[in-house]
């Protein structure tokens, strides 16, 4: 008996350690499903890797049509060199959608009647015609404009341009073959003003067809520059509804935002009903657009801000060193493996592996976002996640007072899930009462049980 009474505190502790350990979430509640961009229409992705002044960016590529009328027109600070640029595979940005997604995960209440321990050991902690070249030099120079670059990647063809007017740019584009959107010529204007260049690319049908690949891949790009930002006006262009855009930065220091415009945490940490189970993609719709017309449809969305090293609760793996380098982060061990082309002046004389992720959800139009995303690395390395939890309620019997008073409280717990949800979704009320059915199953009292609560012995 005495080895028992040694052994009992070591089990409880084990138990605690299990619970509270970040990557034993499982045993203690588990991860449901996750608001990723399949969500929507139309979401942009694009991930950032930035250290200092050096940046390497990676765009999604969501194109829909002909690959043949495939145009990509991107101001960069600087001019790229063949060796700046590469495809990568669409996989790495969707295990970063994966990994940093919003998530929705379910507890279940222990027994009310079980033996209570101390707190540290309980069970669960709650809740995107040909011209010689001669002749084409000369036209491309009458235009104002100047072919800083040549060169072919993979399945593209890339010019980086500089330019003088938005005028020019815009009709050398056109002559070129490059099927861009009527009124770029206003959107390109500050770009040129700001002595921007911009990097070209169009789609090499024969490539394309010999590579076998279903769908354009991403484009990679390394430059350095002081600047940080994202160009999204030129998108806005021919766009007739709000966009979502999902961009993933990577940092060795913390959190970043945007510093233009106000970076609003989402929503988190709401207990919620549990038909909501079945329903997690609309919940989450429903929710972002609440939050974002209640903010006035002008601010960034914070979704996700944790060190890559872990996650709890995980809704994918966090990613592997080779898989950041795919992903464009180069300030990693240089003596790790990889296929990744990183900038000699990239690379550090000593190997650090600290990797911050921070998941930005913006939706944007031409009027409520009239500049481009500035962004800011800081030192903040507080973790967030947008976690939505459902509490399943015991399912036993419930025998002694302990019980008896958990089961009365069931109701008005219920009725706040119903309240929060309707609150973060603008969702009737009544509608998710009855959806809840909230008279059915454990929550029923007997006619002997309504007397006794009626007496205030129950």
């Amino acid at each position: 008996m005495k080895f028992f009474r040694l052994l009992t505190p070591l089990l409880l502790a084990i138990v605690a350690v299990l619970c509270f350990a970040p990557a034993a979430w499982a045993f203690c509640g588990f991860y449901v499903a996750k608001a990723d961009t399949k969500l929507y229409n139309k979401a942009s992705q694009v991930v950032i890797a930035r250290d200092g002044d050096r940046t390497i960016l990676t765009m999604a590529n969501d194109f829909q049509g002909e690959v043949k009328d495939f145009a990509m027109v991107v101001p960069v600070p600087t001019v790229l060199q063949k060796e700046q640029v590469r495809v990568t595979e669409p996989k790495i940005i969707e295990r970063l959608d994966a990994f940093s997604a919003p998530r929705l995960v379910e507890y279940f209440d222990p027994d009310p009647c079980a033996p209570v321990y101390p707190r540290e050991l309980s069970a669960a902690p709650a809740p995107t015609a040909a011209r010689s070249e001669a002749a084409n030099t000369r036209g491309d120079a009458s235009l104002g404009v100047t072919v800083e670059a040549r060169f072919n990647v993979g399945e593209y063809d890339i010019v980086i341009l500089s330019a003088k007017e938005s005028g020019g740019l815009e009709t050398w584009l056109k002559r070129n073959g490059y099927k861009i959107p009527r009124g770029a010529k206003q959107l390109l204007q500050p770009y040129i003003r700001s002595s921007m260049k911009f990097f070209v690319a169009k789609v090499n049908l024969n490539k394309f067809e010999q590579s076998g690949y279903q769908f354009l891949r991403p484009l990679q790009i390394s430059y350095q520059s002081p600047k940080f930002m994202l160009p999204i006006r030129l998108g806005m262009i021919n766009a007739t509804t709000e966009q979502d855009l999902i961009v993933y930065i990577l940092s060795p220091q913390g959190q970043a935002e945007i510093t233009n415009y106000r970076t609003v945490k989402i929503p988190s940490d709401a207990n919620i009903p549990l038909f909501v189970k079945d329903e997690f993609g609309e919940f989450y719709k429903s929710m972002f657009q609440t939050i974002y017309t209640k903010e006035d449809r002008k601010v960034g969305f914070l979704e996700y801000a944790w060190d890559m090293g872990s996650c709890d609760p995980c809704s994918a793996e966090p990613l592997t060193p080779e898989e950041l380098k795919q992903a464009g982060v180069f300030w990693l061990d240089d003596n790790s493996p990889s296929n990744v082309p990183v900038p000699p002046s990239f690379r550090r004389p000593s190997p650090r592996s600290n990797v911050f992720i921070s998941r930005l959800h913006v939706r944007y139009n031409r009027d409520k976002f009239p500049e481009d995303l500035i962004f800011q690395q800081t030192a903040n390395s507080e973790s967030f996640q947008g976690r939505y939890v459902l509490q399943h309620p015991f399912q036993g019997e419930l025998k002694c007072q302990a019980g008896r008073e958990y089961k009365r409280s069931l109701p008005k717990r219920f009725e706040q899930e119903a309240q929060t949800l309707a609150k973060l979704t603008n969702w009737k009320i009544q509608d998710i009462r009855n959806k809840m059915n909230l008279s059915v199953g454990n929550l029923r009292y007997s006619w002997w049980e309504n007397f006794l609560s009626w007496l205030g012995l129950y």
